[in-house]
């Protein structure tokens, strides 16, 4: 017999009673500050001279692809699990991902000695996979694409009493996430603009409820143009899942938009644009040639998106987070090879 069963969601996902629907205060952030600083180190924020050189402007990358999982959503992973309730302890945590998310729970999950389930599509980066079995949880594929895979995981949370740690719906997660925001803000209080990738959403909350909230800096979001569904969201409020779900960039790859992030994203966001994988390809591959950095899809959609906007840049400081570090070693190759910019 489960021990919860769903509750009505405002968005096409599952939620559980346990689960929160209030988005995360900017206060909230502080708060989760004090856990994220026990865990994990700050993340430097450095000057990109080449990317300053070419758009005019001061241009800093938030390294988050130095955390212990290559990416920022750590931070969430353990500030939702140092706060577990005790009935969950012994039964475990269980979530859907593509990769980031999974390997924030399982790192948690050790950190705090609470047994993890992570559901990935068959098809997910076998570097993630592998990194999330290496951090000791139990990685179980199904479906073609996330929501497939989150879908089942959802029933299994439902059938056999898991806590299910939601990508998006989840306060403690967005406001752990925020926590490089309020980095941002003690680092460079001059910031004029933040460029977001966006797949579920949290990372964009997070400078929301940061440097748009305490600077009144413009955070702009962005997504692969072959999966919208956030976009739409935000531009049309509506929760409905997108028919559209097309990018190679794993971590942006969703077909649903989630409750919570939303609420922020449509409240905070002062713009959201959309990038050709090209864009993100091309992206990825100048991050490698000019400063040696290995970025995933995901986290090239911010540089692209800066790269496009060009002059309007000019004279302003800008911050583009480097998300996540983790692409596949095949991905990186043939989008090094093929790049024009790479040679």
């Amino acid at each position: 017999m489960a021990a919860y069963e769903p509750v009505e969601s405002p968005d096409e996902s599952t939620v559980f009673p346990y689960h929160d629907l209030t988005p995360p205060t900017t206060a909230d952030l502080f708060r989760a500050r004090e856990t994220v600083s026990r865990h994990l180190p700050e993340t430097p924020l450095v000057r990109s001279e080449t990317l300053s050189a070419e758009l005019d402007a001061d241009v800093y990358l938030k390294r988050e692809d130095t955390l212990p999982t290559g990416a920022f959503k750590v931070r969430g992973g353990v500030t939702l699990v140092s706060g577990l309730d005790d009935e969950f302890r012994d039964r475990g945590l269980i979530a859907a991902s593509t990769g980031n998310h999974g390997q924030s729970i399982a790192w948690a999950g050790r950190e705090f000695d609470v047994p993890v389930v992570v559901g990935v599509p068959e098809d997910a980066n076998p570097d993630k996979v592998a990194a999330m079995r290496a951090l000791g949880a139990d990685v179980r594929k199904h479906g073609a694409d996330f929501d497939e895979a989150r879908e089942q995981v959802e029933r299994l949370a439902s059938e056999e009493g898991y806590r299910y740690v939601h990508s998006a719906n989840e306060p403690a997660l967005l406001a752990g996430v925020g926590t490089a925001g309020l980095e941002v803000v003690e680092a460079l209080p001059g910031v004029d603009v933040v460029f977001c990738p966006v797949g579920g959403g949290s990372s964009a909350s997070g400078y929301c409820l940061s440097v748009g909230a305490l600077l009144d800096a413009d955070v702009v979001g962005v997504q692969a143009e072959g999966a919208p569904a956030v976009y739409r969201a935000w531009a049309e409020g509506t929760l409905a899942a997108h028919d559209r779900m097309d990018t190679f960039a794993e971590g942006v790859a969703t077909r649903v938009p989630f409750a919570v992030t939303t609420e922020v994203l449509r409240d905070g966001l002062a713009d959201f644009r959309l990038v050709s994988d090209d864009a993100i390809r091309e992206a990825v591959a100048r991050m490698y040639v000019d400063e040696h950095i290995v970025m995933e899809g995901a986290c090239g959609t911010g540089v692209a998106a800066a790269l496009a906007a060009g002059d309007d840049l000019s004279g302003r400081k800008v911050v583009i987070p480097v998300s996540g570090r983790n692409i596949d070693a095949e991905t990186h190759r043939q989008i090094l090879e093929s790049s024009e910019y790479a040679g």
